[in-house]
């Protein structure tokens, strides 16, 4: 069978290897279709991740087909359409440095425990929309780390694949009104679109005096702050973080799962004087299969995140293009 591989740095290709024998509490899926991610470029830049380092298999966004299963596998059957949790398997991750990639024609998932490695999705819902299931979960951990309540008013920071997947799981927790501040047009757009409330071009509008026309005035220690709950960076820029600690009301939570290459200057005095809460987040400990069942329930809406299908047969151009700023907001490859 066909592997995408990083095969040195700045360099991928397409390997045969053989295709996996089916063990007793195995399960081989046909990957029908793997969503390419930002730390895949930096995989490839570097030339793989020990111990794969100039041989390291790519691929950790996978939707398939189950199309053999052991003798021991219950739960699960021939036929079933799958999501996978690539990290489920703490010896072998799939994709992210470890010995197998879901950009490939075939997957083998070791031990298979359904709801724990992988989980069946209904037939109806396209390859291509259920491959984001695992960056959704990369967004609803964030949102998660947030602790919504209802009555919260939201800004998320950045319009690309995560911002728009926290603003679907803000809307599954029924949060009261959330705005999307982007650049780019077409990705406000398409934030309306998928259910935010309002929208911010942070290129042509003061996002402070924007906010707080939309969400009011709030209360803090000096003038001037919105009354917004919660600020989300899925942006990774500067001056996100300068905008959120500058706009934040008295106990405003910022939330940061973007990631940010250089250290970032931040208003301490401002943290301090508004007591402002800072949370990381960082993939998805209990989340994987928690976004499931939205992404299935509203696939049409998270199928507006896929900007671009590429073939696999065409994967160093998908990899090139998702390399390349921007070029495309999410690249879904898919498999015949």
């Amino acid at each position: 069978m066909k592997v995408a591989m990083v095969t040195g740095p700045g360099t991928t290709g397409v390997v045969e290897v053989d295709r996996p024998e089916v063990g007793p509490r195995d399960v081989l899926v046909k990957i029908r279709a793997c969503g390419i991610c930002g730390s895949d470029a930096l995989y490839i830049a570097i030339g793989g991740l020990p111990p794969h380092q100039g041989r390291m298999p790519l691929g950790h966004e996978p939707a398939g087909e189950i199309v053999a299963t052991g003798a021991d596998v219950t739960g699960l059957k021939v036929g079933d359409h799958v999501v996978v949790d690539p990290m489920a398997s703490p010896h072998d991750i799939i994709g992210n440095g470890g010995g197998r990639g879901a950009l490939a024609e075939h997957l083998l998932i070791t031990d298979a425990v359904r709801g724990t490695h992988l989980e069946v999705i209904p037939d109806h819902i396209p390859f291509e929309v259920a491959a984001l299931n695992e960056p959704m979960a990369v967004a609803r951990h964030a949102v998660n780390r947030c602790a919504p309540k209802p009555s919260d008013k939201v800004l998320i920071f950045g319009a690309g694949p995560i911002g728009l997947g926290a603003t679907l799981a803000f809307k599954a927790l029924g949060v009261q009104h959330i705005v999307v501040a982007d650049l780019i047009a077409a990705r406000l757009d398409t934030a309306l679109e998928i259910g935010a409330d309002a929208v911010i071009h942070s290129g042509t509008e003061n996002v402070v005096e924007r906010l707080i026309e939309l969400h009011g005035p709030g209360e803090a220690m000096f003038g001037g702050k919105a009354d917004t709950d919660i600020y989300l960076d899925a942006a990774g820029v500067p001056t996100v973080i300068q905008t959120a600690v500058t706009a934040a009301k008295k106990g405003a939570t910022v939330g940061v799962v973007a990631v940010h290459k250089e250290p970032v200057p931040v208003d301490f005095l401002s943290v301090m004087s508004n007591e402002i809460t800072f949370v990381g987040s960082m993939g998805y400990p209990d989340e994987i299969f928690e976004v499931t069942k939205d992404l299935s329930a509203n696939w049409q809406k998270y199928a507006r995140i896929v900007s671009h299908t590429i073939p696999f047969d065409r994967v160093d151009e998908a990899l090139t293009t998702a390399s390349t700023p921007g070029a495309a907001d999410k690249i879904v490859v898919t498999f015949d």
